[in-house]
């Protein structure tokens, strides 16, 4: 499955293709340079793949078929994951994913919170990750997670990999989606709205740190 796009200004035309093993170094580095309410956040820490361990690796690596990246002239440039089943997904990341990085990350749990380092609070994630709420997982019961690099932003390419994902999800049995947004990230609740997604405010879920957005089956 390949899809490309009109090219830029340097004659390059970015595709969209299956995500393969050798993809992701890139992915994780990816996930790094645009994990900062998406911009860079690769001065935050010392462990460069932190943000991956959690955001696209363990998708690229157990769910590699409804992973898709798209890739220009300089390699790859983006990438899509997500599940058809957060509440099935979580529970197979406890068996299959997060016990060999807590082996490998120590728990910083006697570190206060509020001094805990960047690096510290995404393994106090992996050691306690948490749970999605079950009133969105209860009414849209699949996820998924986009990061573009500014270089292929705004062409189109965020609508057609949602597109590319969402076939082959539901082509797995997907029905409503759900997506978390950082809620200083101002251009991606626009992005999410223009793919049908609307916050789910009518829950009364605190929107402090992650704002949940979801849409229906159509």
């Amino acid at each position: 499955m390949t899809e490309a796009f009109g090219a830029d200004s340097v004659g390059d035309t970015p595709r969209i293709r299956p995500f393969k093993a050798a993809d992701l170094d890139a992915c994780y580095a990816i996930s790094l340079a645009t994990g900062l309410a998406g911009g860079n956040a690769s001065h935050l820490y010392r462990d460069p793949k932190m943000m991956g361990h959690i955001y696209v690796a363990p998708y690229a690596t157990l769910e590699p078929e409804l992973t898709f990246v798209v890739e220009d002239a300089l390699g790859v440039a983006g990438f899509v994951v997500g599940v058809v089943n957060t509440a099935t997904w979580e529970e197979r990341l406890e068996r299959e994913w997060w016990p060999a990085l807590r082996l490998r990350y120590p728990d910083p749990s006697d570190v206060a919170p509020a001094s805990q380092s960047a690096d510290q609070r995404r393994a106090a994630m992996i050691h306690r990750p948490s749970r999605t709420p079950p009133d969105v997982v209860a009414n849209n019961p699949g996820h998924l997670h986009m990061n573009l690099l500014p270089r292929v932003q705004r062409r189109g390419v965020g609508s057609a990999l949602f597109a590319t994902w969402l076939e082959a999800a539901r082509q797995r049995g997907a029905g409503a989606l759900h997506v978390g947004v950082n809620p200083a990230n101002t251009d991606a609740v626009p992005f999410w709205r223009k793919l049908g997604f609307v916050p789910l405010a009518q829950l009364g879920l605190p929107q402090e740190r992650t704002l949940w957005m979801g849409r229906n089956s159509q």
